[in-house]
């Protein structure tokens, strides 16, 4: 009895080191749960669990909405304040994930070195976001929707418009309400 319990408990533990962060994203159109890829980007994942369980995500909104591209948001609150963020992280796009429908990169400047707090979910194959694909570096991809990609595709339908000198914003707000650990 106590030498199954043993082996149960050790293979317990063995497949939970295997199982990934998962992350619900809790937004106004529904819920969108991600399993975030901790092995091949783990200072991006370690970012942002930062934010999320600071709860810097909280009721900031998904400022940049491009149908057949992407929902990008992580980074304004509803009245397009910018948030303060932390340190940039370092690159990890060339760490072999492609920038395919239902996975999640890091928004960045002109700089591979400056992701902060704002990513964005891949509604269509970017190909041309991928390590390399222009010559130069691409988009960290540090996770992958599990579920709810229906709401990605509701929120890449929202209409938008132009706000001061943002484009694409959709003009009634899509609101992260939080993101949760789910494990």
């Amino acid at each position: 009895m106590r030498k199954s319990l043993i082996t149960s408990l050790a293979l317990l533990a063995f497949c939970s080191q295997l199982e990934a962060t998962e992350v619900d994203i809790l937004t106004s159109q529904g819920t969108i749960r991600v399993d975030l890829k901790d092995k091949a980007a783990p200072k991006t994942v370690e970012n942002f669990l930062r934010y999320a369980d600071e709860g810097f995500y909280d009721e900031t909104i998904f400022h940049r909405v491009i149908r057949g591209f992407m929902v990008q948001g992580g980074g304004f609150t509803t009245d397009l304040e910018r948030k303060t963020t932390h340190q940039a992280v370092a690159y990890e796009g060339d760490n072999g994930l492609a920038n395919n429908r239902g996975t999640l990169a890091m928004a960045r400047t002109q700089d591979p070195n400056s992701a902060t707090s704002q990513f964005f979910v891949n509604q269509v194959d970017n190909a041309f976001l991928n390590d390399g694909s222009r010559g130069a570096a691409g988009y960290t991809v540090f996770g992958e929707v599990v579920t709810g990609m229906d709401i990605v595709d509701t929120i890449s339908a929202v209409p938008t418009s132009s706000v001061g000198p943002y484009q694409n914003v959709p003009t009634t707000p899509v609101v992260i309400k939080s993101i949760v650990r789910v494990n």
